[in-house]
Formats: C-alpha cells, sequence, structure tokens
C-alpha cells in the first residue's frame, strides 16, 4: 500500500512538472496597445467656419479637418498680391528698385502663406480621438482643434525579467495575440529595449511582480485593417 502511495505521488509530481514546463513555455507577456497621437492646432485666430470632423472619425491625409472664417487675413493676402503685381511692372520699367520689390514679394508671399492656415488639414491619416471644439467658436493661435491616432501602426510596451533581455535584439520578430479574437495572431517587430531596468509598473496586479526589477520592451505591430486598437490587451509570445 505504502508503494502504491509513493508511486502514485511520483506520478503526481511529474504531472505538475510536466504541466509547469509546458505552461513556462507558452507563457505570454500582457501589454496595452498604444498609438503615435497628434495634436493638431490653429496657426492663426478666426471662427470656426466649417467642422468637418467628429469623435470616432477616420480620415485620410491632407483631408480637411476645419476652415476658419479669417477674412483679414484673406483680405491682406488679396492686398499684398495685388502690390505685388504693380512692382513686377515697374521693376520692369526701372521705376523700382530691387530692394522694394524684394520686400513686397515678401510680403506677398507671407500673407498668401497665413490664409492658407484658414484651412487645417489632417498630416497624416488617422482616427480622431478628440474634438476640443464647436463651429462658430472663436479661436486664437495655437488653440487644439482635433487629437488623431496614427492607427496604421500601433505598439505595447511588455516589461521582461533581466535573465531573458540576451535573448532579445531590436528587430526580432514576435507574435502577439488578441484574447479578444480568440488568439488571433498579429505579426509584431521588437523596436525598443530599455538600457536600464527598473520596478515592474505598478499596474501589474501582484505585489510579487511589482518588486521585480525588469526591462520595458517597446514592440510595434503593423495594424492595416485597424482591427487594434488604443487600450486593447495584446500578449506577446517571447523566444523561449
Amino acid at each position: 500500500m505504502k508503494r502504491k502511495i509513493i508511486i502514485a505521488a511520483l506520478v503526481v509530481a511529474a504531472a505538475a512538472l510536466g504541466w509547469k514546463l509546458r505552461s513556462a513555455k507558452d507563457f505570454r507577456y500582457a501589454g496595452t496597445i498604444e498609438a503615435t497621437e497628434v495634436d493638431i492646432s490653429a496657426r492663426i485666430s478666426g471662427v470656426i467656419q466649417d467642422y468637418r470632423v467628429k469623435e470616432g472619425d477616420i480620415i485620410a491625409k491632407n483631408s480637411l479637418i476645419a476652415a476658419l472664417d479669417c477674412d483679414d487675413a484673406r483680405l491682406a493676402a488679396d492686398i499684398t498680391r495685388k502690390d505685388y503685381d504693380r512692382a513686377d511692372e515697374l521693376l520692369k520699367t526701372g521705376s523700382l528698385s530691387r530692394e522694394n520689390y524684394d520686400r513686397l514679394k515678401y510680403r506677398r508671399d507671407d500673407a498668401a502663406l497665413r490664409a492658407g492656415w484658414c484651412r487645417i488639414t489632417a498630416p497624416e491619416a488617422g482616427r480622431v480621438l478628440y474634438k476640443y471644439h464647436e463651429a462658430g467658436e472663436l479661436i486664437s493661435p495655437g488653440a487644439k482643434l482635433v487629437t488623431l491616432a496614427d492607427l496604421s501602426e500601433v505598439y505595447a510596451w511588455v516589461y521582461i525579467p533581466h535573465d531573458l533581455i540576451a535573448k532579445l535584439s531590436t528587430g526580432m520578430e514576435v507574435p502577439g495575440y488578441l484574447p479578444e479574437l480568440g488568439g488571433r495572431q498579429f505579426p509584431g517587430k521588437i523596436a525598443v529595449i530599455n538600457e536600464e531596468a527598473e520596478f515592474t509598473p505598478k499596474n501589474v496586479q501582484t505585489r510579487a511582480e511589482r518588486t521585480r526589477l525588469v526591462f520595458g520592451v517597446k514592440i510595434i505591430f503593423k495594424n492595416p485593417d485597424s482591427m487594434l486598437k488604443p487600450g486593447m490587451t495584446i500578449e506577446v509570445k517571447l523566444p523561449d
């Protein structure tokens, strides 16, 4: 009887060891999806005449975000353009110096540039995360209009124990898995490995894990269909 108990205990121990090894092999590091955010601001004061976007919209590069009713800037651009046209004729007849001609040309170009600022466009494609004003409001230079997130490429930080860092290198491809989609796989690539260790971030659940020194590793994911969104949890499988 005693021998049977010992054999049973050994079987249980072996099974537990096998499960532990498999679990360690299949372990995934969790991170939170983030995206590069860009604040789009006005360069000139004016009343918002046309606000083309709302929160959640996906917009293309160079698409119109807002148009300002800045009549003073357009008037200045028209006046300086006419002054330059007259100066061009005077220069041809020798009635205007090159210095004065160049000065008027600069004023024309500067006024045209400022008038162009009345139309605020998207520097890159992305999703509108926040919208800060409404049509009809008067805004000043530097006022934020929207915050865009570039979702074509997203990233997540995972925190790796010291012993595993030697196995990683920038440019290494690693798979990411999305639990919400039944573990769908997304190809990722290591972009940054922090040079210095740090304490595990406080958002890790257990106190024991928060006491460990770890290295932050940034992993980027291509996201052509915008399936990965900021705030989602992604699980990353690293080399054994």
